[in-house]
């Protein structure tokens, strides 16, 4: 029986391609996707279908309660959704407090209870200048808690954690993957909006690549 790993699942096409990454490396994903009062659900509704598609385990937390600590943010609070690149200090305002730190103790939580010894997650370089929870020193600090935290040690894996999306649709691109199947506009309308610093850094991606987004944008 292959290695049960827990795969942070958002739906977004960086942990897309780290679930798929999972599988290709023999191992057996338990998708664990949060709702953490994200402006919309569709991202879910996206991450809900491909495990569907691919029959593997997922589960859908509520962890929406937790906005009355840690709001502050576009992705979570009335507040626009800033548009242009994420090099820009505009997109500070997409930071959710301490999110990622949250979302991997749940999941390491998980993960000893599916007696897995491993959590993946799809943080990378181009997510180092704004996201302190997606840079390489806060990732190897986790790892030193997570090896004492529980009688059992878990590893936390970030495959892209040194690369860019460019370089993560690469490998997407090259296991056959259907990015049609992934949301990562910030916005929840029909189309993705192709202005927002998520739109902006996917597309980059796919021109990057000589590639077409499937996706359809308003713009």
């Amino acid at each position: 029986m292959s290695e049960k790993v827990i795969v942070i699942y958002s739906g977004g096409m960086d942990s897309y391609t780290v679930l798929n990454k999972a599988i290709e490396d023999g191992k057996t994903p338990y998708a664990l996707s949060f709702d953490y009062g994200q402006r919309h659900k569709k991202e879910l509704d996206y991450a809900a279908n491909v495990c569907k598609e691919l029959g593997i385990s997922h589960k859908i937390v509520d962890i929406s309660a937790i906005n009355s600590l840690v709001g502050g943010s576009a992705l979570t609070d009335d507040i626009e959704v800033p548009e242009g690149h994420y090099e820009e200090p505009s997109m500070k305002q997409t930071v959710v407090p301490n999110r990622n730190m949250i979302l991997l103790s749940l999941a390491v939580g998980y993960a000893v209870s599916m007696e897995a010894n491993k959590v993946y997650y799809g943080a990378h370089s181009g997510d180092h200048a704004i996201y302190p929870d997606c840079r390489p020193e806060f990732v190897e600090k986790m790892n030193d808690v997570c090896a004492i935290a529980n009688y059992e040690a878990i590893e936390i894996v970030t495959p892209y954690l040194k690369v860019s999306k460019t370089a993560i649709l690469t490998d997407g691109l090259r296991m056959g993957l259907d990015y049609g199947k992934s949301w990562t506009c910030y916005n929840g309308r029909e189309h993705a909006c192709g202005k927002c610093g998520a739109c902006q850094e996917r597309l980059e991606a796919f021109r990057d690549n000589n590639a077409t987004d499937p996706l359809e944008y308003e713009s």
